[in-house]
Order: structure tokens, then C-alpha cells, then sequence
């Protein structure tokens, strides 16, 4: 496993220290590590953090929130001015939240043998580490913005999210793209379910397949919907736990099972519904594959799979912002193109207009896009016209 290596003091004969180092985002061991505590200034630490020396915290855990909003407002400050067109917009804020995350990432902090945070005034962030990181395995060095992120994340499994169309809460785990944005959920709430109609003389049994399903939101509003059976896959571990524990929670769990697939199950269902990232660009980091998808592999992947995993009079929901077109890195002809490619027609499309705090907001560098976005549930059946 890397690890991190640093003494106590600048001491030639210090004796070396070191631990396991974990980053979530998948980012290199800082080469050159130094000890610092509440006397250091902030633009000392931004100085070192921008050279590309990580600051090992030793002193009060108070401070060190402290010292990374303070790193935070000296990156901001050189935020570039937005592009010529929105994609450069796009690609300038993609590289600018890339700097903040690096900088702000040089501050660290030890957790111990048990995920024990032994600073002053420190928060017990076991339990939090636990559910991100698994059981403890020794000492490891993450970045104060990590654990934040950590804790953040165990908060909001704690609390959940209220889903107006399930009438529940809904527990994201540390990992997984939390349904703050209701938007694609009251889509495929209201969107009407294929094979309804009698066949035989009796109600057609309907199932589902829920691909990429994250918390397990989707899935759990089908089955309420009155869908039979749901079959809903991920390929995040994580992610699986996650919709697994929720579908309990509901008390769904005999009409909901939850798989680890990489897109569709065996068999083929009435339904497939997908909610891919619609962004089509590189994640950095594991909650933002719930935002990226690099080349549109998902969206392409589950297109091109649909028509093979539907029965007869089967439909398939694709739900998608059409952001990606406002920031020139999708066009709808090269959308449209992918329905034709793989063999499918649009039968209908429900749209909904965002709720989001950030649509209103002029200050995003994003704002122009954000505003004019709008989430669309496309039905899709095989078989062109």
C-alpha cells in the first residue's frame, strides 16, 4: 500500500515516521510532508501547498477547519474569468475545482489504529470512517478535506433524504450520488408504466430493471408504483449496499433485488429504466461518477443493450439533463443519432424544469447553463419508423 513519510522536527537525526496513505480520489502520496500546527500563517500553508508539500496537522482540529477555509479563499481569488463559450466555461471551472481539490487536499491528518482523530477538540469520527473506509487497518493519513467529506456523508445516512414521491426518507452511504435533485425522480413517478393492459384475460406481471441504481430510489418508486418485481444493478459496491439497505428500510425487500452488474441483469423486463451521469467528462473523485461519464459509456452502453433486454411492448426510460447540449459537450443531433444507431424510436418525452439552488444563481460560472437546463424522461421502444 503508499505511504506517507515525514519526522517531527526538521532535525537531521529525526527518526522517520510514516503511515498508510488513502485518498478516495485515487491521488498520489504527497512526495514532501512537514509537520504544522495552529502557528502556522495561511499564506505560509498555501505557499507550501501550491509547491506541492502536504501539512500533517498536529494541532487543534478546530484550526484546521479554520486553515482550510482560509486555504479555499486564497484559491478562489485567483478563479479564472469565465470562457469564451460555455464549453470553455466548462473546462475552465472543471480545471479550477481541479486546482482547489489539489491545494486544499495538502492538508492532512492521521487517523489512528482504530480511526481514532487524536487532535484537540476533534469530533469521534469512527463510526464515519468505518462506513467510508471499512474496518480499520492499521494507522492512515487522509486529507482533512476527505474526512469532512467522510463525516459530511455519515450525517446524511443518519438523517436521509426525503423523497416527496416515495413519502420516505432515503439513506445515501458514503460513495453514492445522494436524490438531493428530485427532478428525474417525479419523472419517473408520474411517467406512465407500459404493460398495463390485460393479456389473456388477466394483468400483465410487469418487471422492471433499475441500471445504475445508486441509493435505490428509482427502484423503490417503481415497486410502490405497483411493479412486481424490480431488478436493480450497479456496479458500484457501495452503491449496492446502499440501494440494498434502503429497499429494507422501505420494506420492499421481496419485490426489490438489488445486484451487482455492470449495466443489465439476465432476462429481459417490461421496463429499463437508466439515470446516467449526464455529464459526459472524467470523474475525480467517487461521488462524482454519479455526475460523469467519461465518453458517455453508460449512456451508450445502455442504449445499445435496451432493445435486447426488453419483451414485447417493453419500454425503455433514458432520463437525462440536456446540460451536457448548453455546454456544447453533447449536441440533441448526436443524441437522436444514438437513439437511431441502436435501433430505437422516441415515443414520448416528459420534461421538468430544475429546482436546484444553482439555477438561480448568477455568481455559478455555470449559470447561463444551469439556467436553461431542463431533465427529460424519453420513452423508447425498439424498432425505428
Amino acid at each position: 500500500m503508499p505511504r506517507i513519510e515525514w519526522t517531527e522536527n526538521d532535525h537531521i537525526n529525526s527518526p522517520l515516521q510514516y503511515a498508510r496513505w488513502h485518498s478516495e480520489s485515487g491521488a498520489a502520496p504527497p512526495r514532501r510532508v512537514v509537520v504544522a500546527d495552529d502557528r502556522i500563517r495561511a499564506a505560509t500553508a498555501h505557499r507550501l501547498a501550491c509547491e506541492g508539500t502536504a501539512l500533517l496537522w498536529h494541532g487543534d482540529f478546530h484550526g484546521a477547519r479554520q486553515l482550510l477555509g482560509a486555504l479555499g479563499r486564497r484559491v478562489d481569488r485567483k478563479a479564472p474569468a469565465p470562457g469564451a463559450t460555455p464549453a470553455d466555461a466548462f473546462h475552465l471551472h472543471r480545471r479550477a475545482r481541479g486546482h482547489r481539490a489539489r491545494v486544499l487536499g495538502m492538508l492532512l491528518v492521521r487517523l489512528d489504529g482504530d480511526h481514532r482523530l487524536t487532535l484537540r477538540r476533534a469530533p469521534d469520527v469512527r463510526d464515519a470512517c468505518r462506513e467510508a473506509y471499512g474496518p480499520p487497518d492499521g494507522p492512515m493519513v487522509v486529507s482533512l478535506r476527505e474526512l469532512l467529506g467522510v463525516i459530511g456523508a455519515h450525517e446524511w445516512r443518519a438523517k436521509g433524504v426525503h423523497v416527496p414521491a416515495l413519502d420516505a426518507r432515503v439513506h445515501p452511504h458514503y460513495g453514492v450520488f445522494s436524490p438531493v435533485r428530485g427532478e428525474y425522480v417525479d419523472l419517473v413517478a408520474r411517467a406512465p408504466l407500459p404493460g398495463a393492459e390485460p393479456r389473456d384475460g388477466a394483468p400483465r406481471t410487469r418487471t422492471a430493471f433499475d441500471i445504475g441504481t445508486g441509493t435505490g430510489v428509482l427502484a423503490a418508486v417503481l415497486a410502490r408504483r405497483g411493479v412486481d418485481r424490480v431488478v436493480a444493478t450497479d456496479i458500484n459496491p457501495r452503491a449496492v449496499a446502499c440501494a440494498r439497505d434502503n429497499v429494507e428500510r422501505l420494506g420492499l425487500a421481496g419485490r426489490v433485488d438489488v445486484v451487482g452488474a455492470d449495466l443489465f441483469p439476465a432476462g429481459r423486463a417490461t421496463l429499463a429504466v437508466c439515470n446516467p451521469p449526464w455529464l459526459p467528462a472524467r470523474p475525480t473523485s467517487a461521488v462524482e461518477q454519479g455526475v460523469y461519464d467519461p465518453g458517455g459509456a453508460m449512456l451508450h452502453g445502455f442504449l445499445a443493450g435496451l432493445a435486447a433486454h426488453l419483451e414485447p411492448a417493453g419500454e425503455g426510460w433514458l432520463v437525462l439533463s440536456d446540460l451536457a447540449e448548453h455546454l456544447q459537450l453533447r449536441s440533441r443531433e448526436q443524441l437522436l443519432t444514438s437513439f437511431d444507431e441502436a435501433g430505437l424510436r422516441v415515443v414520448d418525452r416528459l420534461d421538468i424544469a430544475p429546482r436546484h439552488p444553482r439555477a438561480a444563481d448568477p455568481a455559478d460560472p455555470l449559470h447561463t447553463a444551469r439556467a436553461a437546463e431542463v431533465t427529460s424522461l424519453w420513452r423508447l421502444v425498439p424498432g425505428l419508423m
